[in-house]
């Protein structure tokens, strides 16, 4: 029981004072029926309230008291999300087109809620283009009354062109963004106007990579939560190594590949025998065939890089095969091949160099009558600097940035 000491007038019955309460204080409205009793006096008035959880001299607010009897909130953000959404799909509503990649894909968005979710587009679109204006030179004083002749004679047509060079009526502006591809930017768009956006392995690391650069820190950890529910598989690990070389450059990149190149080496056999396996780029398989802790056996090895080398040569006329495998020779232990496998499955395709084979049968003959540098050119050298780093190089055929291997600076 609470008791509450109301100091005004004086009051001839309970139900006067009541009334009073109501006007000077809305909550006791909806408490009426937990008013016990009211004892007035001269200048004094003294209500016992049956709330348990009211706090002496502390009061409920009206939203307070009336959220669970007299209102309703309702809320449509999916409805939002879906309206937003399409309005920057609509480029006669959008005041800004990014032109995206390679292909110059127009993106359409709007640039007050791109500034409003991201600091580095508010600098980017607003305070870059904030200068500071210039003073026009004072003209003549015949040239001042040529004007105001002028001004006179054509008021109206002066003044339809001064409303379109009002602050509040802005004009479409146009921007070319090369460090992201097109679905990238398109998907980091999205979610900036929505709040909502639908994360694939095949650009998650672009998205990534996206929200770090312009501070957006919830899609950020948005990217990160999905790594760590398990969207590295068998199936999306090709996808996402195949993506790391367009983004190679940035800092989420190499922690992100690296636990792909972990899961790859826990499920090497299995990655090995894909057939996305082709689609990596050749230093891609050539860094994870050349890793130690890869768990795949090397005749598997040898099959996977046979598998890639075929696809490239179908897909690069005048390349030849053996010329292709010789780049993955030194990341394959011929020696830990069995003889029958090295006789009937590799000697016959003629892509293994004869004296490798026959360096790898006299090693299994007697380890001790071969050198171990020529078991496999370059093998040892590789397998010494591998480890699990990572390291970034340019390629001498392009100026793209590459994923190497460390110590494998010098092999192409």
């Amino acid at each position: 029981m609470h008791f509450m000491l109301i100091k005004s007038e004086h009051f001839e019955s309970s139900k006067q004072s009541t009334d009073f309460l109501r006007q000077k204080f809305s909550f006791v409205s909806v408490l009426s029926d937990k008013i016990v009793s009211t004892i007035t006096q001269e200048s004094e008035i003294v209500i016992a309230v049956d709330m348990p959880d009211l706090q002496p001299g502390v009061y409920p607010t009206v939203a307070d008291s009336l959220q669970d009897e007299s209102e309703s909130i309702f809320e449509n953000k999916s409805g939002l999300a879906e309206d937003l959404k399409f309005l920057a799909s609509m480029p006669e509503l959008c005041d800004i087109t990014f032109l995206v990649g390679e292909t110059r894909e127009p993106v359409c968005a709007v640039k007050a809620i791109l500034a409003a979710r991201s600091r580095i587009f508010y600098k980017m679109l607003y305070q870059q283009q904030a200068s500071p204006q210039r003073k026009n030179p004072q003209p003549p004083v015949r040239e001042n009354k040529l004007r105001l002749f002028l001004k006179r004679s054509s008021e109206p047509l002066l003044n339809l062109q001064s409303e379109s060079q009002k602050p509040g009526c802005q004009t479409h502006q146009t921007l070319i963004i090369e460090e992201f591809e097109p679905d990238v930017f398109r998907q980091m768009i999205e979610y900036i106007h929505t709040g909502n956006v639908t994360l694939q392995p095949r650009t998650l690391l672009g998205v990534i990579n996206a929200a770090d650069y312009y501070g957006l820190e919830e899609l950020k950890r948005a990217c990160n939560g999905f790594v760590q529910s398990g969207c590295i598989t068998v199936d999306t690990v090709c996808a996402l190594l195949s993506s790391a070389e367009r983004y190679i450059q940035y800092k989420c990149t190499k922690s992100l590949v690296q636990k792909v190149l972990e899961f790859v080496d826990e499920h090497g056999t299995e990655v090995l025998n894909l057939g996305s396996f082709t689609l990596l780029p050749q230093h891609v398989v050539r860094l994870i065939l050349a890793r130690d802790e890869l768990r795949a056996e090397e005749f598997c090895k040898f099959q996977a890089a046979l598998m890639w080398s075929k696809k490239y040569c179908d897909s690069n006329s005048g390349t030849n095969l053996k010329e292709i495998m010789g780049t993955f020779l030194p990341n394959i232990a011929f020696h830990k091949i069995p003889a029958n496998v090295l006789m009937r499955e590799i000697y016959p395709l003629n892509v293994v160099p004869y004296t490798i084979i026959m360096n790898a049968l006299a090693y299994q003959a007697d380890p001790t009558s071969i050198d171990q540098q020529d078991l496999s050119p370059n093998n040892n050298r590789i397998r010494k600097s591998q480890g699990r780093s990572l390291s970034i190089q340019s390629s001498d055929n392009s100026s793209n940035i590459t994923l190497l291997s460390s110590g494998s600076s010098g092999e192409h």
